[in-house]
C-alpha cells in the first residue's frame, strides 16, 4: 500500500521544464514507483515521485542513476513533486572503486547538509565538476576537501584560514594554531596537545589555496574538516565514510 500523505502531496500544477539535476537518493514507493531526492541547479534539493520507474521496461529506470547529470521535468507545488520526463545528459564516466565510495560520501553529505527548496547553483556546478574529477583524480582526498570547504561556505560557515582570529596577523606557516568554529584559527604554543582542532599554519594556507599535496596538510585538513562538518551539521552518520579505508582516498 502507498503512503496517503505522499499521494496527497503530489497535487499541484506548477511545471518546471528540463531542470539540470542529479539523483542523490531513491527509495521504493508503492509497487512500481520511486521517491527521489534530487539535487537541482535552480531549485536546490527536492523530493519527487517517478511513477512506474521500477517497472522492468520503464523508460525512466535506466536514466535515474546517481552521479550522472540529467534534465528533469516535473510538476507540483507541494513538498513532493511528480516527475514527468528525464533526459540523459551524459559526459561523466561510470565511477568505480574508491571513486565510487567518495561519490556516495558526497551524496550523503549533501543529504545531511541541504534543506529542501534552497537553491545553491554554485554548489551544483561544483558538484557536477567533482563528479568528472573523481573519475580521474590522482589524489581523491584533494577533491573531497575542496568540495567540503565550498559546501560549508555555501551554508554560511566559511572558513577563516589566512589570518589569526585573535591578533589579526597573517597566519605563519611554521606556527601551530587551534581552529575554533565560528571564530577561526588562533596561534597556540608549539607544546599544545594535538587534537582535531590543532593544525599547522602551512595546512591552513594550503587549504586556503586549495592545495593538498603535502602529507601533513592532507592529514591535518582531513581531521579538521571532519570536526567542522560534525560541528556544523550535527554529527551526521555518513556510512560511506566508514567504507573509505585508504587514507589518501577520503
Amino acid at each position: 500500500m502507498g503512503d496517503p500523505s505522499l499521494s496527497a502531496a503530489l497535487a499541484g500544477n506548477q511545471r518546471i521544464l528540463n531542470e539540470p539535476a542529479f539523483v542523490l537518493h531513491g527509495r521504493p514507493w508503492k509497487e512500481t514507483s520511486l521517491v527521489l531526492e534530487l539535487f537541482t541547479r535552480g531549485h536546490g534539493r527536492i523530493a519527487a515521485v517517478a511513477k512506474g520507474a521500477r517497472r522492468p521496461h520503464s523508460q525512466l529506470r535506466p536514466l535515474l542513476l546517481p552521479f550522472q547529470p540529467v534534465l528533469v521535468t516535473w510538476s507540483g507545488r507541494s513538498e513532493v513533486r511528480l516527475v514527468h520526463s528525464v533526459e540523459w545528459q551524459g559526459g561523466i564516466p561510470q565511477l568505480g572503486g574508491k571513486s565510487l565510495l567518495c561519490a556516495f560520501y558526497l551524496n550523503e553529505l549533501l543529504m545531511a547538509a541541504l534543506v529542501r527548496d534552497d537553491p545553491h547553483d554554485t554548489l551544483f556546478d561544483a558538484y557536477h565538476a567533482v563528479m568528472r574529477e573523481l573519475a580521474g583524480a590522482p589524489v581523491l582526498s584533494a577533491v573531497l576537501r575542496r568540495f567540503e570547504i565550498l559546501l560549508l561556505g555555501e551554508l554560511g560557515y566559511g572558513l577563516q584560514l589566512e589570518a589569526d582570529a585573535v591578533s589579526g596577523e597573517p597566519v605563519q606557516a611554521e606556527s601551530l594554531y587551534r581552529y575554533v568554529p565560528e571564530r577561526g584559527a588562533a596561534r597556540v604554543a608549539e607544546t599544545a596537545e594535538p587534537d582535531m582542532w590543532t593544525v599547522h599554519g602551512r595546512t591552513l594556507l594550503d587549504m586556503a589555496a586549495g592545495v593538498f599535496g603535502d602529507p601533513q596538510t592532507g592529514a591535518e585538513s582531513k581531521r579538521l574538516m571532519r570536526g567542522l562538518i560534525s560541528h556544523h551539521l550535527g554529527n551526521p552518520e555518513l556510512r560511506s565514510r566508514q567504507l573509505i579505508l585508504e587514507p589518501r582516498a577520503d
